[in-house]
């Protein structure tokens, strides 16, 4: 069953949380035959829905957080429900499945299933994450002793599949050689501030602690910090072909 670690702070991650670039969809709607339906599990704010409500006709947008839903991107061809890796949707039904920062959270064996039974003949399975942030050099020192020391023990232990950058997973489909993407913003630090709140190792730091680490973090790194910086991700992703 998915873990449910973002709903008491969904306002936060509507806001704070990056979106994705144009051209990481380009590269995977190139391998897309039809564009009638698609399902993004994990779906968290609807980021990913939005963008490919864009594309396709039917999306459906699916999450086990009620709270995340409420707060989603809202379209006419977006159908949100309430679910983890598997559904009451019809069988051989979708064009495109994808999961955004989210597959660690999954039980893959589940979910992989599900999208066996879901995927139509030659539908294409797209997931993605980012790692660690990357600023300036001091900056990332500061940023990474947080990460590793600070609110290390905090980390539940699937966040170690985003530091593998998911290589280290099992991905049972017809694999398509993906190229190297990255993505950056221009912040400030407000919303540098809000993007590491929305951590799920701070929300359960704050929870023991009763103190939100960042606002700490914050004060060490406003000496280097000009009025806006651009900030870096490194984005990772596996795309395969469903053979059902």
């Amino acid at each position: 069953m998915s873990k449910d670690l973002f709903s008491n702070h969904a306002h936060q991650y509507a806001a704070f949380r990056p979106t994705y670039p144009q051209e990481l969809y380009d590269f995977v709607f190139t391998h897309v035959k039809n564009f009638d339906t698609a399902w993004d599990a994990g779906t968290g704010n609807g980021q990913v829905a939005r963008d490919l409500a864009k594309k396709f006709k039917c999306v459906f947008a699916t999450d086990i957080s009620a709270q995340q839903i409420a707060k989603a991107h809202p379209a006419t061809n977006i159908f949100y429900s309430i679910a983890g890796e598997t559904t009451t949707f019809e069988t051989n039904h979708f064009n495109l499945i994808c999961v955004a920062q989210a597959l660690h959270w999954f039980n893959r064996e589940k979910f992989y299933m599900e999208v066996n039974r879901v995927a139509n003949a030659n539908a294409i399975v797209a997931i993605w994450g980012y790692g660690l942030l990357k600023i300036s050099p001091k900056i990332d020192l500061l940023i990474e002793d947080f990460y590793k020391n600070l609110i290390g023990p905090w980390w539940d232990k699937e966040r170690r599949l985003i530091d593998e950058s998911y290589q280290t997973i099992s991905f049972p489909f017809q694999e398509i050689k993906s190229p190297q993407f990255a993505f950056s913003f221009h912040w400030t630090i407000d919303q540098l501030q809000g993007y590491l709140t929305t951590w799920s190792a701070v929300q359960k730091y704050i929870v023991d602690k009763n103190f939100n680490p960042v606002e700490d973090l914050i004060q060490k790194i406003k000496p280097y910090y000009r009025s806006t910086m651009e900030i870096s991700f490194p984005l990772f992703m596996r795309v395969g072909k469903v053979n059902n």
